[in-house]
């Protein structure tokens, strides 16, 4: 039997490279694989165990961390205000955040000793959305801007700021580099996130649950895991010195267990497979989904669109070496990468198709033009550490019927 056009058997082999190669060696605990096509849900497997030191299994209703996958929601969430005529994407940033009316690029130094010079031109919202802005991340260890980051607290996790409070600690450190010169993953959506609190005036936990999640009926989506749910969280591991698994969160003492104060729009989301499913069917569907219409299918054409200069991909313009997808044929959009097509990329896939990952390793791809969705959810920290959304995406266009 096939559902959605696509091959049973060839399906199943999801689950069977799965375990062989992971599960059952010991590198993953568990993992939620969920495939959507053509208006069925093609395919839906929780393997392994959500927890290892409980041994409580995985299950189709597991809450994640999706980390980055936060990212195409909170950009969504801006063009949502993009269609009601508040912004354009030209606009500087600094109409929203007069502290950063002055921003200037770092030339050299170690902080607090920057020697750095004006900007060519002003942080635009497209910038941000685009990973163009000149912003960075704590975590990269490559420059002395990123150093400077962790200095002043400016932290993935555990900031402790409010999004009011990082945008006011950022203002006086100098940009990576002048907006729109480069490409660098950064906190850049994280700032998105402020941009909708101060244009629509709601806190951005109210704006998504008032806007999408609630539309879109994500029951179990938000930046922290109600006290009832909890019995559903995941922990979170990475892989020890020796290849073993380290748990690194226990999903009932997890910081997301408490109510957040920082929302992070770039990776401060949790979710399920169910969830995130709804999310990517709306995408799918133009914007809309069972008659909620969330936002324009011409302007998600607009944010499917390659927006990197030239129609270059990341080869050409990324600076740095960590974000969540590769390089080579990869444009980028408003908030999503974009597949350049399979020549471009040596790699299975479709031209147009929209995607990204997170930092547990969690990783989705939609494809319009095969009316196709996949959702893959586990717990691994970092994301690079194996090459899942290669192999998953093998597996899936594999079982495509002619």
């Amino acid at each position: 039997m096939s559902a959605g056009g696509l091959n049973a058997a060839q399906l199943a082999r999801i689950e069977q490279h799965l375990d062989s190669q992971y599960l059952a060696k010991g590198k993953l605990a568990g993992t939620l694989t969920a495939v959507w096509r053509r208006g069925e849900l093609a395919y839906l497997k929780p393997q392994g165990q959500r927890d290892l030191a409980s041994g409580a299994p995985m299950t189709e209703d597991t809450i994640f961390r999706i980390y980055s996958m936060s990212k195409p929601i909170t950009s969504v969430a801006l063009m949502m205000l993009y269609e009601r005529g508040v912004f354009q994407l030209g606009d500087p940033v600094h109409r929203w955040i007069p502290e950063w009316a002055e921003q200037r690029v770092y030339v050299s130094g170690i902080y607090p000793h920057f020697q750095t010079r004006p900007v060519d031109r002003p942080m635009t919202v497209k910038d941000l959305l685009t990973h163009m802005s000149g912003l960075t991340y704590d975590f990269m260890a490559a420059t002395n801007v990123d150093a400077a980051y962790r200095k002043v607290g400016l932290r993935l996790q555990g900031s402790g700021l409010t999004l009011d409070a990082f945008a006011e600690r950022l203002a006086p450190l100098p940009l990576l580099f002048s907006p729109g010169s480069s490409w660098n993953y950064s906190f850049a959506t994280d700032i998105c996130g402020l941009l909708v609190e101060r244009m629509s005036g709601l806190p951005l936990d109210q704006f998504l649950q008032q806007e999408i999640f609630g539309p879109l009926k994500m029951v179990d989506t938000g930046f922290s895991v109600p006290e009832a749910e909890q019995h559903r969280f995941a922990s979170n591991y990475e892989r020890a010195p020796d290849r073993s698994l380290r748990c690194i969160d226990e999903a009932s003492t997890s910081p997301f267990c408490q109510p957040a104060t920082f929302f992070s729009g770039g990776g401060g989301l949790l979710s399920t497979a169910h969830d995130y499913l709804r999310f990517c069917r709306m995408l799918l569907g133009g914007g809309t989904l069972e008659g909620a219409r969330i936002i324009g299918p011409k302007t998600l054409a607009l944010m499917g669109t390659n927006h990197l200069p030239g129609g270059g991909d990341l080869t050409e313009w990324a600076q740095g070496s960590f974000s969540e997808t590769t390089y080579e044929g990869i444009g980028f959009g408003l908030g999503f990468a974009v597949n350049l097509g399979m020549a471009a990329t040596s790699a299975v896939g479709t031209e147009g198709e929209l995607f990204w990952g997170g930092a547990a390793s969690t990783i989705f791809w939609v494809d319009p033009k095969e009316d196709l969705a996949c959702v893959f959810l586990t717990q691994l920290m970092p994301s690079g550490t194996y090459n899942f959304r290669g192999q998953l995406k093998a597996l899936v266009y594999g079982a495509i019927e002619p």
